[in-house]
């Protein structure tokens, strides 16, 4: 099993979290750095973790922050990320003008191509802008913590891969499991987007990588699947979106 979607270094206990993860069954994690100094940090406790790897960006939150895209950029082409990401738009927080924004994730999108790399991205309260800037985006993209029922038709039309967070599994959130429904079967990832959005059965816990036991349970019964065979559908797409060994 595989969580396609932590933050690890803000964790308080990093290591303790990945051998829960292990003793839960979930083997493999990709750490997401959001700028250089949380990239250094994912970098290191990949090196010290053993099936942790490493995906990086500047987050839409960072993106007047004057984050460097040269780290970045040398990490991508030096082999050490699995994907750029995440990367996007957030209108809803507005951390960031949107300029700004659209401006840092459109460099993302061309580092992403030229080092042929896939993209995972955030997008919040800007659907329309999202699908529009990724339209001239020609490599593989995910859509992590999918939120967005409105970008699903775009998703399945361009064969991006679409990732659930703990917020599928929240009493209100039907939609969200009915478009886990509509996802083909080499589509579908699962995540805990951790220590963020904690799964129902733990929801008030800080989020950790075990936690994603709960996620695909809950992405299994909407799809009328079984948990195992589904927890290794997804780790073989995240084996084939990340090139993960």
């Amino acid at each position: 099993m595989i969580d396609t979607h932590a933050h690890l270094d803000a964790l308080e206990d990093a290591a303790g979290a990945v051998a829960r993860a292990r003793a839960a069954g979930v083997e493999r994690i990709v750490s997401i750095g959001c700028g250089a100094a949380s990239t250094r940090a994912t970098l290191a406790i990949a090196d010290a973790e053993a099936g942790v790897s490493v995906a990086a960006g500047i987050h839409p939150h960072q993106a007047a922050d004057g984050e460097p895209l040269d780290e970045l950029a040398a990490l991508g082409a030096g082999g050490r990320l699995v994907a750029i990401g995440e990367i996007g738009l957030d209108f809803y927080r507005d951390y960031a003008p949107h300029e700004d924004q659209r401006r840092v994730f459109a460099d993302q999108l061309a580092l992403a191509e030229e080092a042929r790399l896939p993209v995972i991205v955030h997008s919040r309260a800007a659907d329309d802008e999202t699908a529009r800037l990724l339209a001239r985006f020609a490599g593989t993209v995910v859509l992590h913590c999918f939120s967005s029922p409105t970008l699903l038709p775009v998703a399945l039309e361009r064969g991006y891969y679409v990732s659930f967070a703990g917020n599928v599994t929240y009493p209100k959130a039907p939609e969200l499991r009915d478009a886990a429904r509509e996802v083909p079967a080499d589509r579908i990832l699962a995540e805990t987007d951790c220590p963020y959005l904690a799964p129902q059965p733990v929801r008030g816990r800080r989020n950790e990588p075990a936690f994603v036991i709960h996620t695909l349970a809950e992405l299994a019964e909407a799809r009328g699947e079984e948990a195992v065979e589904l927890a290794q559908r997804i780790d073989d797409n995240a084996t084939t979106v990340f090139s993960l060994a």
